[in-house]
């Protein structure tokens, strides 16, 4: 019996030590990584000849170290797989806790060096501005240079040239579609350009109720099932600070001033509001429950915000099913509804002579993409020629000679000079009809 309890201690012992060697970082030995504590670190006494010592913290403290090893382990294996196994694994890196764990990770396996992991950023144009400062710092400091990825048509890091396309406002007149135009339809065209066939994510089940139930592998709801790995899916936020402060990792310069999670400038807030939690020096400053607790990590982002349905705002949109669904190309692009190509072919027919209706739009726009086939269908039965005039390009011409503040904007050219707006946001045949003919 004896022999028999040996033996399956040793076969015990190899297998933990195989597993471990796989994963183990180059710069520690595999016993090293997941040897269990030794007896006299346990502080337990012989019984035999002294007293029970109890001591908590130290249990606490060792627990911790020994889930956290666990879990490094899998997020590795989880690395592993997806870098290994598939020809081009992209992080799509938002820069927040989790994800400089990742990075860490990444950098620990030789995957970024190695460019088998290629990162990339997406820049909305309304990050803190320390945010893209901190993606150089890391650059430097992991050595790889990230793929920046912004608003279609927008040359990167360029906000003026934004503000002139999309409207500085965008977020406050439609947040979906400033959802649409600054985070999805970038970051799907990243992952496009860079040939993604697996997407690594920083997702966890700790983050709230919409992402509960996720595992470290996935399909993800966009690109028809791009294989995704979240390889912290089952940590917890307090698991991912132990971490950065285990192996010093560099980490976002807000979680000083109370940020437990970094978003956009316009909605993002410290939790508690008055900056009491902070994370410095890598340890807690204050009470670190308000960040800790499940599903408080994201509590100070989308403040404010509220989805078309009047439910609070979780999610940006990139995580979500139809995400997929991102207009990407223009409209009217056949029938009877003519381009207006220029801003001088445009005032040719604002001086002209003769009656037209132009539709000013945005192919991004929701509003824009549910009138299509209605005034498609409109175009094919008016009595005067229907033009449409891409007013996102053009914001201050079609602002002082197209009567336009938002999109869709549909305008009658009266032949004189005049023109008159259409007021109404019933968009159908009929009603384009009666005011062709009634204005």
């Amino acid at each position: 019996m004896k022999a028999y309890a040996a033996a399956v201690t040793a076969l015990s012992l190899a297998v933990h030590t195989a597993t471990a060697f796989a994963f183990a970082p180059a710069h520690q030995s595999s016993l090293s990584l997941l040897r269990p504590p030794s007896s006299s670190s346990l502080l337990m006494a012989d019984t035999a000849t002294e007293p029970k010592i109890f001591d908590q913290e130290a249990y606490i403290a060792q627990s911790k170290e020994m889930r956290l090893k666990h879990l490094e382990e899998q997020a590795m294996f989880a690395l592993k797989i997806a870098v290994e196994n598939y020809g081009n694994a992209v992080f799509p890196n938002a820069l927040i806790a989790g994800d400089v764990v990742i990075t860490h990770l990444l950098h620990r396996m030789g995957y970024l060096q190695s460019g088998q992991a290629k990162v990339m950023v997406v820049d909305t144009f309304h990050l803190f501005p320390e945010t893209m400062e901190f993606l150089r710092e890391i650059e430097g400091h992991y050595g790889f240079e990230a793929e920046v990825f912004c608003a279609e048509g927008v040359p990167v890091g360029d906000k003026a040239a934004f503000d002139k396309k999309y409207g500085a406002d965008l977020w406050k007149e439609d947040i979906e579609q400033y959802d649409k135009v600054c985070k999805v339809e970038p970051f799907q065209r990243g992952l496009k350009t860079l040939k993604t066939d697996c997407m690594i994510n920083g997702r966890t089940r700790w983050q709230g109720f919409e992402r509960a139930w996720i595992d470290q592998f996935e399909n993800a709801p966009i690109g028809g099932g791009l294989a995704k790995c979240n390889p912290i899916a089952y940590w917890t936020l307090e698991d991912t600070f132990d971490y950065i402060a285990k192996y010093q990792v560099p980490h976002h310069p807000l979680h000083a001033k109370g940020y437990p999670s970094i978003g956009d400038a316009k909605d993002t807030i410290p939790i508690p509001e008055d900056g009491s939690t902070r994370f410095v020096n890598f340890k807690f400053e204050g009470d670190p429950k308000p960040w800790l607790d499940y599903a408080s990590e994201r509590k100070g982002r989308f403040v404010g915000l509220a989805n078309k349905d009047g439910s609070t705002k979780t999610e940006c949109g990139i995580h979500v099913a139809g995400a997929e669904r991102t207009f990407d190309r223009d409209l009217w692009e056949e029938g009877a509804v003519k381009n207006i190509a220029t801003k001088e072919e445009a005032l040719e027919i604002i001086n002209g002579d003769k009656e037209a209706i132009i539709a000013v739009y945005a192919p991004w726009c929701q509003f824009c993409q549910g009138m299509e086939e209605e005034f498609a269908k409109y175009a094919q039965e008016a009595g005067v020629p229907v033009y449409k005039f891409r007013g996102d390009e053009e914001r201050e011409f079609v602002s002082e000679f197209l009567n336009t503040a938002s999109f869709p904007t549909v305008n009658k050219v009266k032949g004189n000079g005049e023109v008159v707006k259409y007021d109404s946001e019933v968009r159908t045949v009929a009603a384009f009809k009666e005011f062709e003919t009634s204005s």
